[in-house]
């Protein structure tokens, strides 16, 4: 107890052991939903169910144990929340990549993340980017996620006549939807400990009430179905391979930069950012090579550290409880779309509301905002979003004569996303 208590300076961060692993178990039950969320939505890009389950919690223990010998901060390391969906619709759906190929995208994000959080770059990028972009990424990836949990419950459908239309209720996967979106919402407003785990567990038994058969559960889940190492980089010589590169870095950076400052301010240990920023890039680069999408710094963390976690015994707890989940694989298979389609609309309300945020009276920060913001979900892809909204920030300050308001990085980004657009649309004009 001594040896964990000086490692991790439990005395100086006025904590102790039982401190920080109950603040520990408090995070896991937070997060842990996030096996079935992630391990669904990774399986619609073709990548086999019971190998996004394994990838999912192996990349989980491992990046929670980084942020604990290397950050020594009560951070929990996941895949991100859009940013797997950013993988599945974005990379493999509407790029056409393989979900090997997109793997390959993810360990050549994580090398530009890592070159980053180990230089100045950090600060530089996050200096030039404006912040109303910043918000808008967050938002727009919000209102993708929403999208997402809607239509995966049934509650929406590809219309004759227009793009989006009501579900049928009367399906039983449309009604058991609804019974558990309310469910959810009761729980969360409530701020019910392990909330979106309740979700789970309300809409697979449900599932069980209503005749549902979710759609693993005649799979296999074992070992043997490992997807690490599988990743592809057969595609490394054209131009959309480093544009999916680009546009998944961007989200990483942006996104990372802002949750982990958020995290040191919350436990009023600012020192913790510069060794935390390089534990989860390191994560990043090795859920490319476990087999999944990269790792983010989770919202969820706040839970943790709310409940006494201050160092990185409190992730290390996390990491080995994840590690512990591997017991309960073979049953990952009978959780169904209607019980992961809540998460996925709460998580994207939560990110909407950073549209409170944005600056919306000065046209030259507000029109690209809102362009990046509805152009991922209209056009289902978040790097053409993206990408508009920062082609629209600089030409909407140069128009206004106001363009020593951008800095030159956000030029130079500009133009690499202008270049894509050209090279990639202009043969089918």
């Amino acid at each position: 107890m001594k040896v964990i208590g000086d490692f991790f300076g439990l005395t100086t961060h006025q904590t102790s052991f039982k401190q920080e692993v109950m603040a520990g178990v408090v995070g896991f039950f937070t997060i842990v939903y996030i096996i079935a969320v992630n391990a669904l939505i990774l399986s619609q890009s073709g990548m086999p169910f019971e190998g996004a389950v394994i990838a999912t919690i192996m990349t989980c223990a491992l990046g929670c144990f980084l942020m604990a010998f290397i950050g020594n901060a009560p951070i929990i390391l996941v895949p991100g929340m859009g940013i797997n969906a950013m993988f599945t619709y974005t990379l493999v759906q509407a790029m056409g990549f393989t979900w090997q190929e997109a793997l390959g995208i993810v360990a050549m994000s994580g090398v530009l993340f890592i070159i980053v959080a180990f230089t100045r770059l950090s600060g530089i990028l996050n200096d030039a980017i404006p912040q109303s972009l910043k918000d808008a990424i967050t938002v727009g990836l919000g209102f993708f996620l929403l999208l997402i949990g809607l239509e995966k419950g049934g509650l929406v459908v590809q219309g004759e006549n227009s793009l989006i239309a009501i579900g049928d209720f009367a399906q039983p996967a449309a009604l058991a939807t609804i019974l558990t979106l309310l469910v959810a919402f009761i729980l969360f407003v409530k701020n019910v400990p392990g909330h979106f785990l309740w979700t789970i567990l309300f809409g697979t038994a449900l599932s069980f009430v209503l005749g549902i058969q979710p759609p693993n559960t005649s799979e296999s889940l074992s070992w043997d179905s490992l997807i690490w190492f599988e990743l592809s980089f057969e595609r490394w010589l054209e131009i959309p391979f480093w544009v999916g590169i680009f546009s998944l870095t961007m989200v990483l950076v942006f996104e990372n930069i802002g949750l982990i400052h958020g995290h040191a301010s919350f436990i009023k240990r600012p020192e913790t950012y510069s060794p935390a920023l390089k534990a989860n890039a390191l994560s990043a680069f090795s859920s490319g090579f476990l087999g999944t999408s990269p790792t983010v710094s989770t919202v969820e963390s706040t839970a943790a550290m709310a409940a006494g976690g201050r160092t990185g015994l409190t992730s290390l707890t996390i990491g080995v409880l994840f590690l512990a989940s591997t017991l309960f694989i073979p049953y990952m298979g009978y959780i169904p779309d209607h019980a992961v389609a809540p998460i996925l609309i709460i998580i994207g309300i939560l990110m909407i509301q950073h549209m409170r945020h944005m600056n919306m009276e000065d046209f030259t920060e507000s029109i690209p905002a809102i362009m990046l913001i509805v152009m991922i979900p209209f056009t289902f892809s978040i790097a053409d979003g993206i990408a508009i909204g920062f082609i629209l920030y600089p030409f909407m300050k140069f128009i206004m004569g106001r363009a020593k308001e951008v800095s030159i990085p956000l030029y130079s980004i500009a133009a690499l996303f202008l270049l894509y657009f050209v090279l990639h649309y202009l043969p089918f004009i």
